[in-house]
């Protein structure tokens, strides 16, 4: 039966628009009948919503051995690579991308350095397996661009009045702490080093994000 036909069926039967989505109805109108009715017609429940903390559509990358690069050496961001923290295509966002790299070069990227710090505090909430400890490289964009720098070796500025992706506050990575003082002397902000926010991560910046892309 051609699609406007079965709708023009349903809608008949007291079964709205809301009900065409959904399989919503007026009271009156006992759900079982109705699933047996929609079946028949070829209709299908939407598929169950999974919980709003967990993402199912960013695996870490794995490492191509023909790229010509370490397994640990910083890399491009793919275009369809989205953050596990908050579902956002991390290339979308060149100033403020971050990635860690595993022990078998697989890569995860992240939008901003902030989510890469949320995800350190439990990788496994966002991809079974994975842990802290198999991570063996960190790199975080340079703000003022010119590439990757290593997260070990950034300084990275909180509390300023430049937002990230998410339109919030977050963490912009600068090569040296001069770089770093100028960008705090325009916008604000005091300067930090990962280890340091890895051990007790601002409070405005510890609510791990769901997943809402």
């Amino acid at each position: 039966m051609p699609w406007l036909a079965r709708r023009r069926l349903l809608l008949g039967a007291g079964l709205g628009t809301a009900g065409l989505l959904g399989w919503g109805l007026p009271g009156r109108w006992p759900a079982a009948p109705l699933a047996g009715l929609a079946s028949r017609l070829g209709l299908h429940p939407p598929p169950a919503t999974p919980p709003d903390e967990v993402c199912i559509v960013a695996p870490p990358e794995p490492f191509d051995p023909r790229s010509g690069l370490a397994p640990l050496a910083a890399r491009p961001v793919p275009a369809d690579a989205r953050c596990p923290v908050c579902g956002m295509f991390a290339a979308r966002h060149p100033r403020w991308a971050a990635m860690a790299i595993f022990d078998d070069g697989a890569a995860q990227f992240f939008d901003t350095p902030a989510h890469l710090l949320l995800y350190l505090q439990n990788p496994a909430r966002y991809q079974p397996g994975r842990s802290a400890q198999a991570v063996r490289a960190m790199h975080v964009a340079n703000h003022q661009g010119g590439g990757w720098l290593a997260l070990a070796q950034a300084v990275l500025v909180h509390g300023s009045r430049v937002h990230g992706p998410m339109r919030t506050e977050d963490l912009p990575a600068f090569a040296d702490a001069d770089a770093a003082a100028a960008f705090i002397a325009r916008h604000g902000g005091t300067a930090a080093r990962a280890d340091a926010l890895r051990q007790a991560l601002p409070q405005g910046l510890r609510a791990l994000a769901p997943h809402r892309h």
